[in-house]
């Protein structure tokens, strides 16, 4: 059997994106807030007192996956948790105070990490980029939430 080109597999080519990323992330933004403990506090910056579940689904994490990083960012004091006041059985999360500041200042590092990574490319590389990108993610999403249901995905 011939050895494959893995230049040619997507899921090679996104786990080097996915290292080059963690290396900048970590050498730019910040050593102990990650990407998506980010992204839950961006999608809180935006939507102020939604609940885990839904934090969860704006930024693409798993139940299990967005309940350890909501909890470490109750641990840091950079979120709040608050009983709904129309449904008990619900907590709402907004950010502290530290929380506003530590996103506002992310925020920041992030466009320039952002440049950096993307600097081998022209803007409107930049854009086709995302659009593909997008694309997958969300065929793949479908994929994830058809198989979820107890279904298999379509073939075609």
């Amino acid at each position: 059997m011939q050895a494959v080109d893995l230049s040619t597999h997507p899921g090679h080519l996104a786990r080097r994106l996915q290292q080059a990323h963690h290396l900048l992330w970590n050498a730019m933004v910040s050593e102990e807030t990650t990407s998506p403990q980010f992204a839950v506090l961006n999608a809180l910056t935006a939507e102020p007192g939604l609940d885990q579940r839904t934090v969860g689904e704006r930024v693409g994490l798993d139940r299990s996956t967005v309940a350890e990083v909501v909890t470490r960012l109750l641990r840091r004091a950079l979120l709040d948790k608050v009983r709904d006041p129309r449904d008990g059985r619900r907590s709402l999360l907004r950010l502290t105070e530290e929380g506003i500041r530590t996103h506002k200042a992310l925020a920041l590092r992030t466009a320039r990490m952002n440049q950096v990574f993307l600097g081998p490319l022209s803007e409107e590389e930049r854009q086709a980029l995302f659009g593909l990108m997008r694309r997958v993610a969300d065929a793949a999403e479908a994929l994830r939430v058809t198989d979820a249901g107890g279904g298999r995905p379509a073939d075609g």
